[in-house]
């Protein structure tokens, strides 16, 4: 029986959140997602993951989709959040952005992200993303 996977999506767009939703939708395998639209939300969710009745371990998810531009908490600073705590520094986090500086770029994986992923400009760019995001993250990869 394979694991279902979570992934958790920061990204305060609703337009944005509809088409990763629908995308993952259409791939191959359909991991459960969880939506936020703030640094502050993904701080509380994985907080709440960490509780877990009777001491059982962590509920974590698999992967983070952070977007960098999001209000209350941008991603920058929730990506060094989490990256700067033991518990959390450990799940991949790929960086979905609308910017494609390279300063953007070198300053995210400085800071830990896993991955940096250009918003694509159609719906079928995003869909072969999320499906190789899928495939490798979730299918490749050997994740904590």
């Amino acid at each position: 029986m394979k694991t279902r996977h979570t992934i958790l999506i920061a990204d305060d767009d609703e337009d944005d959140r509809f088409l990763l939703k629908t995308a993952f939708e259409e791939s191959d395998a359909q991991p459960e997602l969880a939506f936020v639209r703030n640094g502050v939300e993904v701080m509380g969710y994985l907080e709440q993951q960490a509780i877990q009745p009777a001491g059982g371990p962590p509920n974590f998810p698999a992967l983070i989709f952070l977007d960098l531009n999001m209000p209350r908490k941008n991603g920058w600073e929730t990506l060094q959040e989490i990256k700067n705590n033991r518990q959390y520094a450990c799940i991949p986090v790929v960086i979905l952005s609308t910017s494609n500086a390279e300063h953007d770029i070198v300053k995210a994986y400085a800071a830990g992200a896993n991955c940096y992923i250009v918003k694509p400009m159609s719906f079928e760019s995003l869909l072969k993303i999320v499906k190789s995001v899928n495939h490798f993250w979730l299918q490749t990869a050997s994740l904590p």
